[in-house]
């Protein structure tokens, strides 16, 4: 190897530390200037403490948190799939959370490398904010479930439903069942093209057996489905919802047809 590995370390220094700069906001708060930046363009807001025994605490003071909620429900970040990968995270980093605070307590001599593990597990957690239903289909469910619930008392909701008149019927489970005015209404979240081919197979299984229902199907996003995927629960399904972030036409559709006491 040709390269001059001292020179290109000590230009590398040279620039990650004119990237980072301390400036004094009060007596017991330094901000430290960094290159980490939000998708809008804000920068992080990272501050270095004084503890007590000579212990640094490098913390954004519940910054990021806010930041996110301006636009997302940070709630969300604690339950289900995204509260799985938001510990994994915090454990991978060795970042700690409190109260909405992260931080991570350091010595002078590893004060650099802390510097630079908050800002990455701060970019991390605002990735959590791409994890939206349009991409991640474990979290669909969970939103789709969190979603009809809002609208609709759980008595009316059956989850997993299976109708029994059709031949094995445990193979084409419905993912809802719900109490309709005039006949039960049978609910398909569809995340993908595989389950929109599925809940086409399903529906005209129960076309087929001449069962009466009313049908709606919500997608993650419409226009991700391929056309001829579409074209064909269009032909058996009856009405749609083009995504959860349609959340008037979804309540709006489902009251239209749920008997309400």
């Amino acid at each position: 190897m040709n390269l001059d590995l001292v020179k290109i370390q000590s230009n590398l220094c040279q620039l990650l530390c004119a990237e980072i700069k301390l400036i004094e906001k009060n007596i017991n708060l330094v901000i430290v200037e960094t290159p980490f930046y939000f998708p809008d363009g804000d920068p992080y807001q990272i501050y270095l403490k004084e503890m007590p025994n000579g212990i640094i605490r490098l913390t954004d003071m519940g910054h990021t948190f806010m930041h996110l909620s301006y636009e997302n429900d940070i709630d969300k970040f604690r339950e289900g799939t995204r509260g799985n990968i938001f510990q994994q995270i915090l454990a991978e980093t060795f970042i700690n959370e409190e109260s909405g605070e992260f931080f991570i307590d350091t010595q002078v001599e590893t004060l650099v490398i802390n510097i630079f593990r908050l800002g990455q597990a701060l970019t991390k957690i605002n990735d959590l904010t791409f994890l939206n239903r349009a991409r991640a289909e474990s979290t669909f469910y969970e939103d789709l479930h969190e979603s009809l619930f809002k609208i609709l008392p759980e008595e009316k909701i059956k989850k997993d439903y299976i109708y029994e008149s059709i031949e094995n019927a445990r193979d084409y489970p419905i993912d809802y069942y719900i109490e309709g005015k005039h006949f039960p209404l049978f609910l398909f979240g569809i995340p993908n093209k595989d389950k929109a081919r599925l809940t086409t197979i399903v529906l005209e299984r129960l076309l087929r057996s001449n069962a009466n229902f009313d049908s709606l199907l919500i997608f993650a996003d419409q226009t991700a489905i391929p056309r001829p995927d579409l074209a064909r629960l269009s032909n058996t399904g009856g009405e749609m919802i083009s995504s959860l972030d349609a959340v008037d036409d979804l309540s709006r559709k489902l009251l239209r047809k749920v008997e309400m006491n």
